[in-house]
């Protein structure tokens, strides 16, 4: 009996194999907040980090403008962001 499939991969070896595998929203905002309590310099505590299939929004405001460079790189940092939305205002 000849195999049906003739030599397809069954469709979840296609999906790992196309590519690497998507990041979950929760892991995304969990390692740019991470990324905002070891940075030192960065007073972050009043950026909210919203992560919606791969694209992060940061809201709120900072004192310093340096301050909000540092949280769009930390969200860049990110694995499986793919764009990232900053409406942080200087205060």
């Amino acid at each position: 009996m000849k195999n049906r499939f003739d030599g397809a991969r069954p469709q979840a070896d296609r999906a790992a194999v196309a590519g690497k595998p998507r990041a979950e929203a929760t892991d995304i905002k969990k390692r740019i907040e991470d990324v905002f309590k070891r940075d030192a310099e960065l007073e972050a505590q009043t950026i909210r980090v919203d992560v919606h299939d791969g694209r992060v929004t940061l809201e709120g405001h900072v004192k310093v403008w340096t301050d909000r460079q540092a949280a769009e790189r930390a969200a860049w940092s990110a694995p499986g962001v793919t764009a990232v939305e900053d409406r942080i205002t200087l205060a």
